[in-house]
């Protein structure tokens, strides 16, 4: 759909705004609110009259901009600590703390709950001022966000970004009248519904694709191809039934090598060889990217004393919530050591083609199973003498190589819908963050548009 523009623009002086409609203002985003006030904590829960439901950013719907308390953390805060804090429909929440690299802080959502609540001392409540549509606000907060503006308030301590509140509210704003900001926000609350419909409907295929994926993958390993084969009980529990003439090994036997990365990472330096971690486990392959931290070449001898990656190894994260996230080392990538989250396997290919291990990392019962055998300390780990042990099917290799084939071409299939599915999602959310930032912006004139459904309502104009 295409939308048409105002009648007159004038120069905004603001770079990211660029012109505006000639009725609108222009004015720091302090305008727009009335008091930012931190949230609190409290205690743990005492089940008494000063419990209370506790925004965390966990909490926070980044993709339609809501607060979502699906499963709130109740926290006990005394009356003294809720002065200013409760929270009220229609009131803004400001990411205060927190953040990373790929998603900074700053982020700000709606509170339209009914209920009394308050925030966490890592979020701040926006009481917006009179006036001023609180619907229409969180879309500017949001267009400023994709365009990073929010990073020039951030301030970085002991690794957590911290958003100085009174310098980001100082960032310049359009201004609409009272009128066209409840007009905006109705059209986006509706427009950007849709647009979230769609990319749930893409999200369920891609999570059906997935799904397909991975029972090809786990019957493939299982069962093998052909299902008139006789059957035999491979006496281990996550395998059951497996084919009569295939073996069942534990995987210390084969493989040459399995070993974790260094436990004691030396010195990094701006420019050596690659220390690579679990982030370079990207979607089935060991990748090498960008911001890859770097070890000097003294240090990377040091510890080839205990192994070299190379070509055809199989990697396994074995610590951290990304446990059992799995990559085939397919291409030659040069020198590179690895970090103790993640483990290598080199099989002996003369038992064991090492993508064939690599369908059996990736299979489902067997990640399943790797979970049941986590061992909790600070983070979930499993020990190499607890993997070494795992047995697994090993069909002869002739049938290896026949499975991969027939197993990898149906997957290649199914990953390139998912890959196009992505691709869909991400076109649907540029979208979306178009469409708010021309609505707010004031490039587009989407009053009619609103006016035409106001006899219907809306619960989203607040």
């Amino acid at each position: 759909m295409s939308f048409p523009r105002y009648p007159e623009y004038k120069d905004s002086g603001v770079e990211w705004l660029g012109d505006i409609p000639k009725n609108w203002c222009v004015d720091r985003l302090k305008r727009s609110t009335v008091s930012v006030k931190n949230g609190v904590w409290g205690d743990e829960s005492k089940a008494n009259e000063h419990d209370i439901p506790c925004v965390r950013v966990a909490d926070f719907d980044r993709q339609t901009l809501r607060v979502q308390l699906l499963n709130p953390t109740i926290r006990n805060v005394v009356d003294g600590d809720r002065i200013g804090r409760v929270l009220k429909r229609g009131d803004l929440l400001l990411e205060k703390s927190g953040g990373g690299e790929n998603q900074p802080v700053g982020c700000v959502v709606l509170y339209d709950d009914t209920s009394s609540a308050v925030c966490s001392n890592f979020v701040a409540r926006v009481e917006t001022a009179s006036g001023m549509s609180s619907s229409f606000w969180r879309y500017v907060h949001a267009a400023m966000y994709a365009l990073r503006l929010n990073t020039k308030s951030i301030k970085q301590t002991s690794g957590i970004q911290n958003l100085d509140s009174a310098q980001y509210f100082d960032e310049p704003a359009p201004y609409p009248t009272a009128e066209e900001q409840t007009q905006i926000a109705a059209f986006l609350d509706r427009e950007t519904a849709k647009i979230d419909e769609l990319v749930s409907e893409q999200q369920q295929l891609m999570a059906l694709l997935k799904e397909k994926r991975q029972a090809v993958i786990s019957h493939a390993v299982a069962k093998g191809l052909n299902p008139q084969a006789p059957m035999k009980p491979s006496g281990v529990e996550w395998l059951g039934d497996v084919p009569e003439h295939w073996q069942v090994i534990p995987l210390k036997y084969v493989c040459m090598l399995l070993k974790d990365g260094t436990h004691l990472p030396p010195e990094r330096v701006d420019a050596g060889v690659p220390l690579l971690s679990v982030r370079n486990l990207v979607d089935g392959e060991f990748v090498l990217r960008p911001d890859d931290s770097m070890i000097s070449e003294e240090n990377y001898q040091t510890l080839c004393r205990s192994f070299i990656p190379t070509k055809n190894d199989v990697f396994l994260a074995i610590v951290g919530a990304t446990l059992g996230k799995t990559a085939h080392l397919s291409l030659d990538l040069g020198p590179f050591h690895i970090q103790r989250s993640v483990a290598i396997f080199r099989s002996i290919q003369q038992i064991v083609d090492s993508k064939f291990l690599h369908l059996i990392f990736q299979s489902q019962p067997f990640q399943a199973l790797l979970w049941e055998m986590v061992g909790y300390s600070a983070q979930p780990g499993i020990y190499l003498g607890t993997l070494g042990n795992i047995r697994i099917p090993i069909p002869p290799l002739s049938e290896q190589k026949v499975l991969l084939s027939e197993t990898l071409l149906t997957i290649e299939s199914q990953s390139t819908l998912i890959v196009q599915t992505k691709i869909a999602i991400e076109l649907l959310h540029e979208r979306r963050a178009a469409l708010i930032s021309a609505a707010v912006t004031g490039r587009i004139d989407v009053r009619m548009y609103s006016e035409l459904n106001d006899a219907k309502g809306s619960a989203l104009n607040i």
